[in-house]
């Protein structure tokens, strides 16, 4: 097989469990391997998911990129031990009454968000989202608002917790997920709109939003006034829109190769050959199953070298027992909380 891609440090892989598998640990030495993505089948307790962290690292000889999913509402991985953290929808509402309570919400739901995370160990989160609510099903109450407006003001002070934490950030998905139906992890999808109306609502939040991301995450989607591939494996909405067009210097990201719409590509091998040729810089493979037949299509040795998603790592600045005797960092937990069982959840 010939390779027309390097394979070094180019994907994120999803592991079994709570602990290490014999499994897991080949895949983490893989030289393919530049992250993990953690889940909630990972999770048992903050002081464990720290120790998968360090075992994970010792198992491989780069500097990985340890990532999760940990938006709030009903996509929050770990819950025991962390502050319940609420839809980002919750602030949007907010925001229509109040813009400034709301974007103070923001910043402090950004900032408790990758400090927890920080104290574990773990480098980021993929978010914000920052994709409007306007039709689809599975980004709904995931995204801040349905006003492209609102989302880059709340998504501008929430990007700033997140660096005023110590941690990178990611916005997706690029160029857009919101305005179409259905669910690309169970479905194909197109959003047939012309380029005009997608540029003045969905792209806007990335467009003003991108000096601060330091990564993106493409979308499952097809928009066929574009390319008639979906965006993650389309080099004119990477190469020509987002680099060129938008001057982005960031790193970029693929959505999971396992979901349905990204089977477009083929096999897990031509999805991931493709979104590389196409401009990503690293793929998401979560289902450890997925990355076992990826790798078996994969040279098995390579060489050692720096992981250039190493730049994401995150920097926690502050230990657990500093943070808790400041009452303004309990102030921020609990008033997330609260959000929980007011009027606005």
């Amino acid at each position: 097989m010939t390779q027309q891609f390097h394979i070094e440090n180019t994907v994120l892989i999803g592991t079994e469990g709570p602990h290490l598998s014999e499994r897991d640990r080949a895949h983490l030495a893989h030289p393919a391997t530049g992250g993990v993505v953690l889940f909630t089948r990972n999770f048992q307790s903050p002081e464990q998911i720290s120790k998968l962290v360090a075992d994970m690292r010792d198992a491989s000889d780069r500097e990985l990129l340890i990532t999760v999913d940990h938006e709030g509402g009903r996509v929050q991985r770990f819950q025991k031990g962390f502050t319940r953290l609420p839809a980002l929808a919750v602030l949007g509402k907010i925001y229509v009454d109040y813009p400034e309570r709301a974007v103070d919400l923001a910043y402090r739901h950004g900032r408790v968000m990758a400090t927890e995370l920080l104290l574990c160990g773990i480098d980021m989160s993929f978010a914000p989202v920052l994709d409007l609510d306007r039709e689809s099903c599975v980004i709904g109450d995931r995204a801040f608002a349905r006003d492209p407006a609102a989302v880059c003001a709340l998504g501008g002070h929430y990007l700033a917790g997140m660096h005023d934490a110590g941690m990178k950030t990611c916005g997706k998905h690029f160029p857009g997920h919101g305005s179409v139906e259905a669910d690309s992890h169970v479905a194909d999808v197109c959003d047939k709109r012309p380029l005009a109306d997608i540029e003045s609502l969905d792209l806007r939040p990335f467009r003003e939003l991108l000096p601060q991301l330091d990564s993106v995450m493409m979308a499952h989607v097809v928009y066929p006034a574009v390319d008639e591939r979906p965006a993650g494996y389309a080099d004119t909405w990477i190469r020509q829109h987002l680099r060129q067009g938008l001057n982005y210097r960031g790193v970029v990201f693929s959505d999971d190769l396992g979901m349905h719409a990204a089977a477009f590509a083929g096999t897990l091998f031509e999805r991931m050959r493709l979104s590389l040729e196409a401009g990503c810089d690293a793929v998401l493979v979560c289902k450890p199953g997925d990355v076992e037949a990826l790798y078996s299509a994969l040279p098995a040795t390579g060489q050692a070298v720096a992981n250039p998603l190493a730049k994401l790592r995150g920097h926690n600045p502050h230990t657990e027992q500093e943070l808790a005797s400041v009452g303004e960092w309990r102030h921020w937990q609990q008033s997330l909380k609260n959000l929980e069982k007011s009027q606005w959840a």
